[in-house]
């Protein structure tokens, strides 16, 4: 595959569950339950270098899908790219996930390479706007935009030790306040025992969404797996 326009391309497994109907509310309820998360527990924050791909495309189409405004704080200021990026390289979220974010961009900027000769970082906004309206017409397309808008949410959520949402504007934007007490080291989500699967292999993502899935469903205001306590 090498295009958003792919006729074969299908809804890769592992974002079925992130892109389902409850997609929004998941991604919104996943990043508020990270606020029990201790910030020295996850203190080696990394940061994407922005001049470089996919980086650069990546935080120009954050940057678009969420602009900074006077009503409230934009991509930009949320870090929502460096939150990206430890999502990436450092969260258990599946590898074939991490490959559809990256190939998005090759894609994206074959296409405005195609339509405009410029990678997409160097258009301007009317071209942007055009750009990403046209491969949202295709399901690889919509998928991958609705994959890095669900990101933005948690972006804006999440503990900044996750790489976004510096000094906690997403939460004084929307007057929440963070959970506490704080658990203490070990206790990061993707480290709870509810979570966890035999042996050395990564933490499966899906456990976390279905269980919260679950919630919302059941009207349940909690995100806590049964019997343990964050």
């Amino acid at each position: 595959m090498n295009s958003f326009f792919d006729q074969n391309y299908c809804t890769p497994q592992c974002l079925q569950q992130r892109l389902s109907r409850r997609n929004f509310l998941k991604s919104a309820a996943m990043a508020s339950a990270l606020t029990t998360v201790p910030l020295a527990t996850f203190a080696n924050i990394q940061i994407a270098d922005v001049t470089q791909e996919p980086w650069l495309s990546l935080n120009s189409t954050l940057e678009h899908l969420l602009p900074s405004s006077a009503t409230g704080p934009g991509a930009k200021e949320l870090q929502a790219i460096h939150y990206l990026y430890n999502v990436i390289k450092q969260y258990p979220i599946e590898q074939d996930e991490k490959k559809f974010i990256t190939n998005g961009v090759g894609w994206l900027n074959g296409y405005t390479n195609k339509q405009f000769q410029q990678p997409f970082a160097q258009l301007n906004t009317s071209d942007k706007e055009s750009s990403l309206r046209a491969i949202s017409q295709s399901r690889a397309g919509e998928n991958w935009l609705s994959t890095l808008l669900s990101y933005l949410f948690e972006a804006m959520l999440a503990p900044p030790a996750y790489g976004g949402n510096p000094k906690g504007i997403g939460w004084q934007w929307l007057k929440h306040k963070p959970g506490f007490p704080l658990p203490k080291e070990g206790k990061r989500y993707y480290e709870l025992p509810a979570y966890a699967v035999k042996g050395s292999q990564p933490i499966s993502i899906k456990n976390i969404h279905d269980n919260i899935a679950d919630n919302i469903d059941s009207g349940s205001a909690t995100t806590k797996p049964q019997g343990k306590a964050l």
